[in-house]
């Protein structure tokens, strides 16, 4: 049961965006809200990772300006604040280590050698990167952006973006395990 919760609560999370465009307009935006809170609250209940408090809390605070305001663009921040909890995440990781690519690397291979440990602090800077980048245009998607752009870039382009993000860095491992096969 709590893998299938996991699977709902990871739809609708990437669904988001899309949900809240063919919600606006048909829907207060005070009601969007309280869905937006429940999930996030649900999705920190169910994990209980830190990270997902965080997510909770300020989702909670958008929900709550949302609901003051009866306002979307609330609500169109969440992107912004899911890539912020990330890169604080992913950033940290890397100061306070080991890398949270080095942590998902030893779930497969608990005894990784030198040369991926070092790849996988640059695969964590990648994706620190990225965060920048895509909170950075979802942040401007929300501010000056039709709904319509809003909703295409933060529920089918940044996706897109972070499957091609893991497909090259895929190509790359094996590159660089294959040079250190050999060597």
């Amino acid at each position: 049961m709590t893998r299938l919760r996991m699977l709902v609560f990871g739809a609708l999370s990437l669904a988001y965006p899309l949900l809240v465009y063919g919600a606006m307009g048909r829907f207060d935006p005070r009601w969007l809200a309280l869905g937006l809170f429940v999930l996030a609250l649900m999705r920190w209940l169910a994990t209980r990772q830190a990270q997902w408090a965080v997510v909770a809390a300020g989702t909670g605070a958008l929900a709550l300006a949302a609901t003051l305001s009866s306002q979307t663009l609330p609500l169109k921040l969440y992107p912004v604040l899911v890539n912020a909890v990330l890169l604080l995440v992913f950033g940290g990781s890397l100061r306070f280590g080991p890398p949270v690519v080095e942590r998902l690397a030893r779930l497969q291979e608990p005894d990784l050698p030198a040369f991926a440990v070092v790849h996988t602090r640059r695969v964590t800077q990648v994706w620190c990167v990225f965060f920048v980048f895509n909170g950075s245009v979802a942040l401007m998607t929300a501010l000056w952006a039709s709904d319509r752009v809003w909703a295409l870039y933060n529920g089918v382009l940044a996706y897109v973006m972070m499957g091609v993000l893991f497909a090259g860095e895929w190509l790359v491992r094996r590159r660089v395990k294959a040079a250190h096969s050999h060597g």
